[in-house]
């Protein structure tokens, strides 16, 4: 019996315990929900419609020409004369057709408003007119007038260009040049070697062509023959010959009675002989074509642009320094990057280059005019080191083997550290990132923004609002950084403006995309849901009335304020 009623009493406990916790539950719930934010609407006018619109952000140098992914359709460009009448116009109601029909298509998907398309246009027009006659065809497709056939094509930049043998497409990624295009699609249409039995051909060949690779034989068939075809095969982008003639291999610069099989790669650049000295097999050719091919320092230009973004080499050296300059330190950046061929693209900017030179140099951070030595990661962490001192042969060479090491620090923009940093939002730059937003025992909003940006321009008055506002949490920080002109590993954007959270005691972890309306009200409730420390937001004076008089109250309250605004 007494068993009984202590089980009794026991539930009744428990119940009246879980009411009570319930009970303070909701109303807590309605609390939150009752708390009257009225007094931050006032002005509140950029709104929700802005919710999820970004101006670019560019995440690779390359993009500041290529921004393709956010733009519409310019009705005031006008396209340049271009004599198009070999370029076949494809849409979706012809392009099965045109395709089933030509054995080799070669086509481009463009924007009209795109840069890059239209410097491609006389180059593809000219390379369509002399392929012409091989039964090659070239052909455009409008992709922002044929959504479904883009989208069909997986198109996600322009231009796009792809090449179709009997129905089957692959990628073409090689230079955007009229020569360029005629010797991709010439291996890929006929034979990968080819025999130049006259000096008048290779006159011709070394005149035309800005790479070639030539194999001195015994025999022009036979197995070694196949082995080079076999080498020859692997690459898209550099023309193969061999010979069997004396005179002609002396024209390649490789002597008439040198033992064969020997084998040059020849280009029209400042190192422009490569003589093979390893076993003739396939692989062996393929890996010293590979290393040699490129120039060993490509000028940077809007024509070379592809040939660096499309290499599978990613890593990079860069020297900057203006035209005058040049003379004296490229040839030391040219002798010292030979140790590297194969192994990471050496690239020259001219800083003083006002068409790309300078927005390259402003990307990076390179300011002023004197030279610099960069070294680049050119994936998607893009990391960037700065070589110190003196530019000379031995500093380069050393950099370069701690840059291929993964053994140097480093470098991001900054812009200077505010000597006064006292006002409703805190200026961030990458020299005091961790000082103020990986502060663990703050709660952190940063807003990521671009000067010119025009949304970044509306959403100012509304984050200089919550700011004023929240002042007086010791526990929160709102903070703004100019992403343009600053960096850091911790601060990714994806367009301007990026918001991002960083809780206290957990800034080792990721931080928190702010994807809720812009408004002082969003970003109030944002952050009283995702605060490490709780805080309490309090009236202004103005609008509150206290034990029936106007006494002023603080605009804020601490983080142990009651619950009544």
């Amino acid at each position: 019996m007494a068993m009984k009623k202590y089980l009794i009493l026991s539930i009744f406990l428990l119940n009246l315990i879980f009411f009570r916790t319930a009970l303070s539950l909701d109303s807590k719930s309605v609390e939150d929900e009752e708390e009257d934010l009225s007094f931050l609407e006032e002005e509140d006018s950029y709104g929700d419609q802005h919710e999820h619109e970004h101006e670019h952000d560019y995440e690779n140098y390359e993009d500041m020409e290529d921004d393709s992914s956010d733009h519409g359709y310019d009705e005031s460009y006008e396209s340049p004369a271009v004599d198009e009448k070999d370029v076949a116009v494809l849409k979706e109601g012809n392009f099965s057709e045109f395709i089933g029909k030509n054995k080799y298509v070669m086509v481009e998907f463009y924007a009209p408003w795109c840069g890059h398309c239209q410097a491609l246009a006389p180059e593809y027009a000219a390379a369509a007119t002399e392929l012409k006659a091989e039964s090659v065809m070239l052909a455009k497709v409008d992709a922002t007038e044929e959504a479904e056939l883009a989208q069909k094509y997986d198109v996600q930049g322009y231009p796009t260009v792809f090449f179709f043998i009997d129905g089957v497409h692959r990628p073409y990624n090689a230079e955007r040049n009229k020569d360029a295009i005629i010797s991709w699609i010439k291996k890929k249409t006929g034979p990968v070697l080819s025999n130049i039995t006259t000096v008048e051909e290779a006159e011709r060949i070394l005149k035309d062509e800005k790479k070639v690779v030539l194999g001195y034989l015994n025999h022009l068939v036979g197995d070694i023959s196949e082995e080079f075809a076999a080498a020859a095969a692997l690459e898209d982008d550099v023309n193969f010959y061999q010979t069997a003639s004396p005179d002609v291999a002396k024209l390649f610069h490789i002597d008439s009675q040198a033992k064969r099989p020997a084998l040059v790669i020849i280009k029209k650049e400042a190192e422009n002989i490569n003589h093979f000295g390893g076993e003739f097999t396939k692989s062996v050719i393929a890996e010293f074509v590979f290393e040699n091919k490129l120039p060993l320092v490509t000028n940077f230009t809007r024509e070379s642009a592809s040939e660096i973004f499309e290499n599978p080499i990613k890593k990079q050296l860069i020297l900057f320094a203006t035209s005058k300059d040049s003379e004296k330190f490229l040839p030391i950046f040219q002798e010292a990057v030979k140790a590297f061929k194969g192994k990471l693209i050496s690239v020259f900017v001219e800083i003083d280059n006002e068409d790309i030179g300078k927005p390259v140099s402003e990307y990076f951070g390179v300011s002023g005019d004197a030279p610099r030595v960069l070294a680049y990661t050119g994936n998607e962490d893009g990391r960037k080191f700065i070589l110190e001192g003196e530019i000379t042969l031995d500093s380069v060479k050393s950099f370069g083997e701690k840059f291929l090491e993964d053994n140097l620090k480093p470098f991001y923009k900054s812009d200077p550290v505010p000597e006064t940093n006292d006002g409703d939002v805190k200026i961030v730059v990458g020299n005091n990132f961790d000082e103020i937003i990986l502060d663990e025992s703050k709660d952190v909003l940063l807003e990521i923004y671009a000067p010119w940006c025009g949304h970044c321009q509306s959403l100012e008055p509304i984050y200089n609002k919550l700011g004023k506002h929240l002042r007086g949490i010791d526990s929160l920080v709102i903070a703004k950084m100019d992403g343009t002109t600053n960096e850091h590993p911790r601060a990714k954007s994806d367009g301007f403006p990026t918001l991002l959270f960083f809780p206290a005691g957990n800034k080792s972890f990721d931080p928190i995309t702010v994807d809720t309306d812009r408004t002082v009200v969003a970003f109030y409730k944002f952050l009283k849901k995702h605060a490490s420390t709780p805080f309490k937001i309090q009236k202004p004076a103005s609008t509150q009335k206290i034990a029936g008089s106007d006494a002023s109250s603080s605009l804020i309250t601490t983080n142990d304020a009651k619950d009544e605004l």
